[in-house]
């Protein structure tokens, strides 16, 4: 359903049963995939790709050009996955030469005011609470949980499982699994409830534990900590994991817990 206060490119593609709300502006080289529903005033610039059965909320703008002053015109893409949610003023710019595309994934929930900025890459099942600032270039992976009022410096990390604390201010890499609180973002234990809820079992938890122990509590290292790791814990998926994201890190990890004197 089209409304006639709208404004549509007519180059845009767009699905028979999508709903638009009055007062959108949509542009050329827009593709909107079927069930997704626009509400007003509604902003989707160029380059925007948006998935099935998303709903995106009042104020919204996608595919704005970058706020980078390295942008020169070039094309680019904002790319939306399915049934993911956009709340109110949300605003997610598209990609530059360097990644040429802007990536929020399938099912995930972006609430209001939250920023994603060019080329970041979002993973599924991703929850980004109100008003964080996301920077260029960063990487979340599937099943993040950031809390509101983050700021996440550009090309920071953010593994898969996480729950981050509001207003962390992060600006090193958070391997996966695991919580970030207090205001110097260190460590604050797995993520154990979140595991839970998505199928982890007890053997997998306490291995992880494991891992994180070795890390963050053994007073090493993060070489001499990866190199104990694997010589000395029994390989699985998740220890693979954790030391593939520490060795790929390029910014560095978040800190072990700090003691009360650091606080």
């Amino acid at each position: 359903m089209k409304q006639p206060l709208a404004y549509i490119h007519p180059e845009a593609k767009i699905a028979p049963n999508v709903v638009i709300e009055p007062f959108v502006t949509i542009d050329k080289n827009v593709v909107i995939e079927e069930g997704t529903r626009i509400g007003s005033n509604v902003t989707i610039l160029e380059g925007a790709r948006i998935g099935k059965n998303c709903n995106i909320f009042p104020g919204a703008v996608i595919s704005a050009i970058p706020q980078d002053l390295k942008f020169a015109g070039e094309d680019s893409l904002a790319i939306i996955g399915d049934n993911t949610t956009i709340r109110e003023c949300v605003t997610v710019n598209r990609g530059t030469v360097s990644r040429g595309k802007t990536v929020v994934g399938s099912n995930c929930l972006l609430m209001a005011y939250v920023h994603i900025a060019h080329d970041v890459v979002v993973g599924n099942n991703v929850i980004i609470a109100n008003a964080t600032q996301i920077a260029g270039e960063v990487r979340i992976d599937d099943y993040a949980i950031i809390g509101g009022s983050c700021a996440v410096h550009q090309f920071v990390h953010i593994g898969a499982h996480v729950m981050i604390q509001g207003g962390a201010l992060l600006g090193k890499d958070v391997p996966p699994y695991i919580k970030v609180g207090n205001t110097k973002m260190s460590y604050g234990g797995i993520n154990s409830i979140g595991l839970r809820r998505r199928g982890f079992t007890n053997e997998q938890i306490n291995g992880i534990q494991n891992i994180f122990r070795v890390l963050f509590q053994s007073g090493l290292n993060n070489s001499d900590a990866v190199e104990k790791m694997e010589t000395e814990l029994p390989a699985s998926k998740e220890r693979d994991e954790i030391i593939l994201f520490v060795k790929n890190s390029q910014r560095g990890i978040i800190k072990g817990y700090l003691s009360s004197t650091d606080r």
